[in-house]
């Protein structure tokens, strides 16, 4: 990831406004098939250093300096929070709802029909954010091109040397999945033999990884068993009991509760609704943890739903996409809080731009609840 990250910054230029930019992609491309934090901290250590040779380059840390590394910073947090929305397995909240809607509702969120929707919204939000950040609120005005970046990112790469036989292998895999799971639904319909799921092709890259020998006269594979000792098992103990509570929650008959509750509300327009739902669930999740947040507040969203007569996926997608839309304080995310760590990023210049970007995110949000999210998923 390292490796597929440092190409892509190499890439998008050597100006100072396009070395942010190839940052923010890179992150946010990683960011759809790893975890944000993970993410996070493999790109932290290239932007530091790129900044290191800024704070030594003669002329001092002048203001566009600060704007420059503070536009680094901000641009990988807030594009790996983003690009967790991308793909169904970007970030927990999406597995959470996926979970939750097979259980309540036994049908499922297709990781395609899912991409149609993240992979709009990831580009608008990133595209915003670099207008925002970079040409409004923290311009660099740096006219010089980024010799600094360059040259780190060359030695990054030198570094790494040519590609490994086992990260050929590896990528060949994730490669490999991600056809699949593009395709996995127009060929479901198109043949009745192809019944492979979603959890089907990600249960297969796996037992690949497992199989694939890197010596097999010693038995050796990319993966062995002693690697799922570091695999995040507390975020699966959290999803499974997030799953728990709401079976609960509907057993009790708390979403038919709300949804009675709610009935009076069915003459106002969804994008209302919708909106409402959505700017509570994102200033919300500045101050907790957002799997916790989508485990407990997508029954509720259930019944408003069932209370108001539209289809559940009108609200449940939008709040959980929602969930990972936390721009304005450190503790919001992973990501925020290990760029806030790097001493580059104070919080009154994360509150001031996070500020305009939930909003601009409540309002994107409400428009695909009304258009888009209907199309997909009917």
């Amino acid at each position: 990831h390292k490796r597929i990250a440092l190409s892509i910054i190499r890439l998008t230029g050597t100006s100072p406004n396009r070395v942010i930019l190839g940052f923010m992609i890179a992150t946010g491309l990683l960011s759809m098939w790893i975890s944000n934090t993970a993410t996070t901290l493999v790109m932290l250590p290239i932007a530091a250093s790129v900044i290191d040779l800024l704070r030594n380059d003669g002329d001092g840390f002048t203001n566009g300096d600060r704007n420059f590394a503070l536009s680094i910073m901000l641009g990988i947090a807030y594009s790996a929070n983003i690009g967790g929305v991308a793909t169904l397995i970007g970030t927990p909240p999406n597995m959470v709802m996926a979970g939750f809607i097979n259980q309540q509702y036994e049908t499922s969120i297709s990781f395609f029909r899912w991409m149609m929707l993240g992979i709009p919204f990831a580009i608008i939000m990133t595209a915003i954010l670099y207008v925002v950040m970079v040409k409004w609120m923290y311009p660099n005005h740096l006219g010089h091109d980024a010799e600094a970046g360059k040259l780190v990112i060359r030695q990054e790469l030198q570094k790494l040397g040519s590609w490994s036989p086992d990260e050929k292998r590896v990528m060949g895999v994730f490669l490999f999945a991600i056809l699949l799971w593009t395709i996995r639904e127009p060929m479901s319909k198109q043949f009745s033999w192809f019944t492979l799921s979603d959890t089907g092709v990600a249960m297969l890259a796996a037992l690949l990884i497992f199989a694939l020998p890197t010596d097999l006269k010693n038995m050796k594979f990319v993966l062995d068993w002693s690697d799922t000792k570091t695999l995040p098992w507390g975020i699966l103990i959290l999803f499974g009991g997030g799953l728990a509570l709401a079976d609960g929650m509907s057993d009790a008959g708390l979403i038919d509760v709300i949804g009675n509750f709610v009935h009076t509300l069915n003459n106002w327009p969804l994008w209302v609704i919708s909106g409402f739902l959505i700017l509570v669930v994102l200033f919300m999740t500045e101050l907790m943890s957002n799997v916790a947040l989508v485990t407990i507040f997508l029954p509720v969203a259930a019944g408003i739903a069932s209370g108001l007569g539209i289809p559940f996926q009108h609200l449940l997608i939008p709040i959980t996409m929602a969930a990972s839309c936390a721009f304005m304080l450190p503790m919001a995310t992973p990501p925020n809080a290990i760029v806030f760590a790097s001493g580059h990023v104070k919080v009154r210049q994360m509150v001031r731009i996070g500020v305009v970007l939930n909003l601009i995110s409540v309002l994107l949000l409400a428009v695909l609840a009304a258009t888009l999210i209907p199309y997909l998923f009917g």
